[in-house]
């Protein structure tokens, strides 16, 4: 439980600016469906928890379900304990969990191959094809990553150079990640290039080895909710406060898709704050502008500078990385996005050695040091609705990508 889980994909941080005409390629498919009525239930609601996953070793992660199906057929599996990011695009399931056979995509003949890297280490696999269900929702035939597949050959090191291997439930402490960033794709067009503006990301891969390759826009993993066929142009997590500062056992809460297109995923007065080419916005804190600063479901804390700007204590031995203040110690920052709008955030933070002493799981006061940014976890949406828009779908408050609360 006490593992520190960063998700934050690296992909949002430097790729998309790369080549930012090459991005979401293809029409915008906005839904623009009325309000709903009468007495159905909204179709566009998807549960999610947060507790310790299916390793029992998480704090603070939210999780859910999600079907897969051999595309165009009735042949499915539904897989529970999938984290949920917002910080990342694209669904990537752990292989071991997957019992159906999926078919997997190829290029020039060889199986196209991908090193998703995130800021606590990197998965490796396959990409294959499948049909993803959530709530009422259905994408036909989106490119997924099999992560730890086996029969695929060993990661070359231009990908276990860039940190340490989550390929298995014990080191991904999940079986999968349903990333529902603010990215179409996972890459963009940054991996459609030859040549040193491509980051290496996706490989051509023989029974033996594996080389970098280009991957087009339609190829590469996608978020699967721009594939939907409605509610798809970003989506809205909504999770109840914890009142205590010490944290619950668990926590359950809604995942609702769609911005603005059925009545239970309004704005209503939330700020919207639009993001730079990097998927970031502006945190100022004590004077001081953090320009690379971001939203992120997928990290499991408050992350922000370290002990020597914050004048909070680190924690020591397993602990290490993690603040631990002698008390419950508050702060003010304001977040502005590339629109000029801005909102003043208060958050606490308390000793992290002591919130792990205990059962819970859910921890609205957790804190860890981070360079040159903030992230703001998924203590950040305790008691906030968050809206994450998509890259070029039409929504109320305009094309994304931004994120509003």
């Amino acid at each position: 439980m006490t593992s520190r889980v960063v998700c934050k994909s690296a992909l949002a941080l430097a790729i998309f600016a790369l080549l930012l005409a090459g991005c979401g390629g293809g029409s915008s498919s906005p839904s623009a469906e009325a309000t709903s009525t009468g007495s159905a239930p909204p179709n566009n609601v998807q549960a999610i928890a947060v507790n310790s996953g299916p390793a029992g070793q998480y704090a603070n992660g939210a999780f859910t379900s999600v079907t897969v199906c051999v595309p165009g057929t009735n042949t499915c599996q539904t897989i529970d304990g999938v984290l949920v990011d917002t910080g990342s695009s694209g669904l990537r399931l752990l292989s071991s969990s997957v019992n159906i056979a999926l078919p997997r995509s190829s290029t020039a003949g060889a199986n196209l191959t991908e090193c998703t890297q995130f800021q606590d280490g990197y998965t490796w696999g396959p990409v294959a094809t499948a049909d993803v269900a959530m709530a009422g929702e259905k994408a036909s035939a989106v490119p997924i990553q099999l992560v730890g597949a086996a029969g695929t050959p060993t990661e070359p090191s231009s990908c276990s150079s860039t940190g340490t291997a989550e390929n298995d439930l014990s080191s991904l402490g999940a079986n999968g990640i349903l990333g529902v960033g603010n990215w179409r794709q996972d890459c963009g067009g940054a991996c459609t290039v030859t040549g040193s503006q491509n980051p290496g990301l996706y490989y051509s891969c023989t029974s033996s080895s594996c080389q970098i390759t280009t991957a087009s826009l339609v190829a590469q993993v996608q978020n699967p909710i721009w594939m939907f066929s409605a509610d798809n142009n970003g989506v809205l997590i909504d999770l109840p406060a914890v009142p205590n500062s010490s944290g619950a056992l668990t926590l359950a809460g809604s995942m609702i898709f769609g911005i603005g297109t059925q009545s239970n995923n309004s704005l209503g007065g939330a700020t919207v704050l639009t993001l730079d080419d990097f998927g970031n916005f502006t945190t100022t804190y004590n004077g001081k502008p953090y320009s690379s600063s971001f939203l992120d479901t997928g990290s499991n804390g408050y992350f922000f500078l370290d002990s020597a700007s914050t004048g909070l204590p680190e924690c020591t031995g397993q602990e290490a990385g993690w603040y631990c203040p002698a008390s419950t110690t508050s702060f003010t920052a304001t977040n502005q996005g590339s629109n000029g709008a801005s909102t003043t955030i208060t958050f606490s933070v308390d000793n992290a050695d002591t919130l792990f002493q205990s059962a819970n799981t859910v921890f609205p006061t957790l804190a860890g040091d981070n360079a040159g940014s903030f992230d703001w976890g998924l203590p950040f949406f305790y008691g906030r609705k968050v809206f994450t828009a998509i890259e070029s779908q039409t929504t109320p408050a305009g094309a994304g990508p931004w994120v509003a609360y």
